[in-house]
Order: C-alpha cells, then sequence, then structure tokens
C-alpha cells in the first residue's frame, strides 16, 4: 500500500464514507501477505517510498504472476524484472493490463508512479548493453523518474557521447551501461556534476570475464562522483537513480 492509498483510507474514515471493519479488512494484508512459496511486502512503500519488485528469474510463471497480481490487487504498481514470454502470459491471465518489454525482460502492471520532475539520463555505451539499459530506464521511468535515453555512445567514438552532452547534463542522475573494459562511467563522471551510477554489463570477448573487467575498471574509476551497481544489475541503478533525482527535486 502506498502512502497517498493510506492516507486516503484513513480520511474516507474520518469521514464516515468506510467503516471500521472495511478499513480494517483492508489492511489485514499489512505489512506482508503469506503466499506460501512467498511473502509479499505490502508495507515496503510506506517505508521506502518505493513498492516491493518482483525477481523473476528461478520462479516459476505462476509463481511471479501471482506475486505480481496481488500487488496489483493492493492498490500499487507492479514490476518485475527478468521475466520471460512464459510469466507474461500467466500474469496476463490474472492482470489483464500487464505489459511484457522484451528489450528490458520486464513486466509491468499499471502505469507506475505519477512523475516527480525528477531526471534521470541513461547511457548505454554499445547496442549489445541495451538489454541492461532498457531494465535501468523502464525501472526509473516506472518509478516516477523523467528519462532520457542516449543509446551506443561509446568510448570507441566520444564525439557521439559529446554531441548529446547539453541534453545529460540537465539530468539529477545518470546511469552509464557499459561492458567491455568498462571505461565509460570515468569519462561521463568528469563531465557532470550529478551522481554516476555505473553498470557493468557481462558484454565482451573472454577477457572481459562476464562483466568482472568492466566492473573492476568502474571500481577504480578516478571519476569521484561515480558509484557502481552489481554486474548486468539496471534494476538496482533505475531504482538508486530515481532515489537521487527525486531528492533533487524536493
Amino acid at each position: 500500500m502506498q502512502r497517498d492509498a493510506l492516507l486516503k483510507l484513513l480520511n474516507e474514515l474520518s469521514a464516515g464514507t468506510r467503516s471500521a471493519d472495511e478499513v480494517a479488512d483492508k489492511l489485514a494484508s499489512l505489512p506482508f501477505e503469506d503466499l506460501d512459496f512467498a511473502k509479499v511486502d505490502h508495507h515496503r512503500s510506506l517505508r521506502s517510498g518505493m513498492p516491493e519488485v518482483v525477481f523473476a528469474s528461478g520462479k516459476t510463471a505462476q509463481q511471479t504472476a501471482m506475486i505480481l497480481a496481488r500487488i496489483h490487487a493492493n492498490g500499487t504498481p507492479a514490476l518485475a524484472t527478468r521475466a520471460d514470454e512464459a510469466a507474461f502470459e500467466a500474469t496476463r491471465e490474472l492482470v489483464k493490463e500487464a505489459k511484457y518489454h522484451a528489450v528490458a525482460r520486464c513486466i509491468t502492471c499499471g502505469e507506475g508512479a505519477k512523475k516527480s520532475g525528477g531526471r534521470v539520463a541513461v547511457i548505454c555505451a554499445g547496442t549489445s548493453d541495451l538489454p541492461v539499459a532498457e531494465e535501468a530506464a523502464l525501472t526509473a521511468s516506472f518509478f516516477g523518474a523523467e528519462v532520457s535515453r542516449f543509446t551506443d555512445v561509446g568510448v570507441a567514438g566520444l564525439h557521439r557521447l559529446l554531441a548529446h552532452l547539453p541534453a545529460i547534463r540537465t539530468a539529477d542522475a545518470v546511469i552509464v551501461c557499459a561492458g567491455m573494459e568498462g571505461a565509460l562511467p570515468s569519462v561521463v563522471g568528469g563531465l557532470v556534476a550529478v551522481p554516476v551510477i555505473a553498470v557493468p554489463t557481462s558484454v565482451g570477448y573472454g577477457a572481459s570475464f562476464g562483466g568482472v573487467t568492466a566492473m573492476l575498471g568502474m571500481l577504480n574509476s578516478c571519476s569521484p562522483n561515480v558509484t557502481v551497481v552489481n554486474i548486468d544489475n539496471g534494476f538496482g541503478a533505475g531504482y538508486v537513480s530515481t532515489l537521487y533525482a527525486n531528492r533533487a527535486v524536493r
């Protein structure tokens, strides 16, 4: 349950348009709902301002669908990451407005949070990094940020990045997704005055070690505004960048 929904419920109780029993029934699933195979945290958005998100990888299609349906039924925007078509089809049986975002490999139920006014730029070094970058962009957008995407602007041709620099500098937080040697976040960090969230991707030949080389390069960045999330963790970057952007607006 989101804060606005809780306040609305309490105001209705105060005004007499809802009975105490109705309110008690509505709050019965707080702070979590036990589905046996999962305990759905409906209280998370009241604590942190952001609702629970489903990591679909490793779950059955039916498990993912049921968790999303319960989050959505509680009046909260629902998002699943690393979801496949089977999980989406199962979800659509329960939530008709569910949407599948194939490149990002995500399912959304509902329109997401209202826009906060915070701005996030998502920079993608190469087209091969797009799935991770799209996961980041979708997450930030779903939770209320205004997102701008800048694709295929890696260090092999920095003129492509510099062409977008004025637009990138309007962001309150910047996400940079890169594989190979992972150099792009350091470059971007030296050009902007906001937090840069670096996302190492598992893109590259053998010596990239599935993203470890990029991650180590980013962790050793000499740009002090660069911080690093886990390999391929577009969701984590999108989530924390939205917190930065929302805080900047407030």
